[in-house]
């Protein structure tokens, strides 16, 4: 009994003087080569090419070279390992680093759906060995309908303004496609589209499987356009598929009004004391129908000015009514030019008109005046023939 405690004593000892010898020395993983990714088990599609970040960790106690090989790779699938932008077998990893090296993997095009298992070695040339095993999904692609859609369907501004719509068309489907771009825009407004970040107009665009594409549809309304709401459908048509969307534009209101004459012309002879008529055209150059328009004038002291229609109750966009004024210079005015100026003005805007007024002295009085200077010529001769005798 005492013979067997002792050596329970003695096997004891021996144990936590081994315990205590070996835990003085650094911890190493197993053979001092680890081969390895961050993420061994990853989704990936029929056609995919991946690029892999492997790393080569030495822990040995001195510098090594490793060989990297590819263990096991399903059939039609390709692989290699690249370093520094070069194919390579082989790196070196000084003892306590890690070197990283990339795994280039092709995946067929007709890889079946399912789990795939590519197994890597990295071998060193003191016959440390360490595998690594990448586990790729490929799981079935979910096709569909594709789309048409733009950022910012909606936008305003006033007439004359270049609408920009950036939109994505996205292609679904599983084989390329080709797709025809068309819109719907209302007369005299022009519609074109261009691939994003591109100038050059195109009336198709090329979308590969299951990808997209980004245009840019710039729209440009008429000069005269009215304000309100303008909807233009736009779509993009393949041989399998049909993608529309809207695009709205609202166009505020421009306000412009001109004040002239039916032939343009800004003067007219007038008579002191005596009115004359000028024949006024008020346009309406706005996209909206103006309201309570009214007629103003500034004339030369002692003159009048009247109109047949001092308002418009409502002039319509683009339209054009006539209105006669009725100018009246003043008894004392002389001979010569002068100026009148007249005046439409809305709430929202007004224009003026400034028109030479050539007054002449009448004919009659210049006729009068003849007529008495000879009258008292023949007079003062009379005199002189009657009485020049004696």
């Amino acid at each position: 009994m005492v013979m067997r405690q002792k050596i329970y004593s003695i096997s004891a000892a021996f144990l936590l003087l081994f315990l205590t010898v070996f835990s003085s020395f650094p911890a190493f993983a197993a053979g001092g080569l680890e081969f390895y990714t961050d993420y061994p088990g990853i989704s990936v599609k029929a056609g995919d090419s991946q690029t892999i970040s492997m790393y080569v960790s030495n822990t040995s106690g001195s510098g090594l070279d490793a060989d990297l090989s590819i263990v096991s790779i399903p059939d039609g699938w390709e692989g290699y390992f690249s370093g520094s932008g070069s194919q390579i077998s082989r790196v070196h990893v000084e003892n306590g680093a890690e070197s990283t090296v990339t795994f280039n993997l092709e995946i067929p095009e007709d890889a079946a759906e399912g789990d795939y298992t590519v197994q890597l070695q990295a071998t060193s040339d003191t016959e440390l060995t360490d595998v690594t095993d990448l586990v790729l999904s490929i799981q079935e692609v979910q096709y569909g309908q594709g789309s048409f859609e733009a950022e910012y369907p909606e936008q305003e501004g006033a007439s004359g303004t270049a609408f920009s719509f950036s939109t994505t068309l996205v292609n679904n489907s599983a084989a390329d496609q080709s797709y025809s771009l068309s819109a719907q825009a209302p007369a005299g407004w022009q519609v074109s589209f261009q691939p994003s970040g591109e100038s050059t107009q195109v009336a198709s665009i090329e979308v590969a499987a299951a990808s997209s594409e980004g245009l840019t549809v710039s729209v440009t309304p008429p000069e005269n356009v009215e304000a309100g709401d303008y909807t233009i459908p736009i779509s993009a048509t393949s041989a399998s598929d049909t993608l529309e969307t809207e695009l709205t534009v609202t166009i505020t209101g421009t306000y412009a009004l001109e004040l002239s004459t039916p032939s343009g012309l800004l003067s007219f002879d007038a008579h002191a004391n005596r009115e004359s008529d000028v024949t006024l055209s008020i346009t309406n150059n706005s996209n909206v129908d103006l309201q309570n328009i009214t007629l103003t004038s500034s004339a030369p002291t002692d003159w009048t000015v009247t109109f047949d229609e001092s308002s418009i109750e409502v002039l319509e966009a683009g339209a054009t009514q006539e209105i006669t004024a009725h100018v009246t210079p003043g008894d004392s005015a002389m001979t010569g030019d002068y100026v009148t100026t007249i005046t439409a003005s809305c709430s929202e805007t007004s224009d003026t008109a400034e028109f030479r007024v050539s007054v002449k002295t009448d004919t009659i009085w210049g006729i009068v005046a003849i007529v008495i200077i000879l009258a008292l010529v023949a007079g003062v001769g009379a005199v002189f023939k009657k009485y020049g005798r004696r």
